[in-house]
């Protein structure tokens, strides 16, 4: 049986790896030059994800994040307690609530980003040539083609 990679460019197969691996380091690197007010991974996790997906309910948001039900619940516990996350009932089951970000977990986040950003902007004004950032910008609207094709 032959593999999906038999029928691709070595080229393509290397770019894809190297992307892949670049990403990954530059994700890990931006979370740690901001600090996460003592928020564990998990709950920036649950956090980042109500901000990115909007409200959710804990068993759905347990499903997303592939944990237990009862790990997500009391993650959220925290979240609520910081005032990051509220709940509200659903109004389709009124058995159920969902979990929604609040105005201060929008800018909590929006902070750790900017922070992420900046040391990101500092880094390429200082260690690339405009020609580079320029590089950089055109390889970014390649992945984005890719991302949305």
């Amino acid at each position: 049986m032959a593999s999906s990679q038999d029928s691709v460019s070595e080229s393509a197969a290397r770019a894809a790896r190297e992307v892949r691996v670049v990403l990954s380091r530059l994700k890990r690197r931006m979370r740690e030059t901001y600090d996460p007010g003592d928020l564990t991974p998990s709950q920036m996790s649950v956090l980042s994800r109500l901000d990115k997906d909007g409200e959710a309910s804990v068993s759905d948001l347990a499903a997303a994040e592939r944990v237990r039900h009862q790990s997500v619940a009391a993650t959220v516990g925290v979240l609520v307690e910081r005032g990051l996350v509220s709940r509200r009932p659903d109004p389709e089951d009124g058995r159920r609530q969902l979990v929604f970000v609040t105005g201060s977990g929008h800018a909590f986040l929006e902070d750790r980003r900017r922070v992420g950003e900046g040391w990101l902007t500092r880094a390429l004004e200082d260690q690339c040539t405009e020609e580079e950032r320029r590089t950089l910008l055109a390889a970014t609207a390649l992945l984005d083609r890719i991302v949305r094709s």
